[in-house]
């Protein structure tokens, strides 16, 4: 089976609502119960973020995302499919019970 990360974007700052986390919580457990689960997580908002920059000797630690933009990834699913029709139907699910859209890409392998 292939593995996928579903990224959840969002453009503000607030986090789920109570309506919202529920139903990601049924979400969470169908994913399990389908055995499609390997790991998910919520992000903090994008100010809470560091930029590492190692490259050229001494690391360089900058506040805030990388990218000002105002669109965000606001968590993720990592799942497992046997095949892309398969991770998309789950990725349109995901989209729905968080009510954020949802990029889809497969991990390299």
């Amino acid at each position: 089976m292939a593995q996928y990360l579903m990224s959840v974007l969002y453009d503000a700052a607030d986090l789920a609502t109570a309506e919202e986390m529920a139903a990601i919580d049924v979400f969470n457990d169908q994913l399990q119960a389908e055995g499609h689960w390997v790991f998910a997580g919520g992000l903090a908002s994008p100010s809470s973020a560091t930029v590492v920059d190692g490259r050229d000797g001494e690391p360089v630690f900058t506040d805030g995302p990388y990218v000002e933009s105002k669109e965000h990834v606001a968590g993720f699913w990592i799942i497992e499919a046997p095949h892309l029709d398969v991770a998309l139907r789950l990725a349109a699910l995901g989209s729905k019970h968080c009510n954020r859209r949802v990029e889809l890409r497969p991990f390299l392998g």
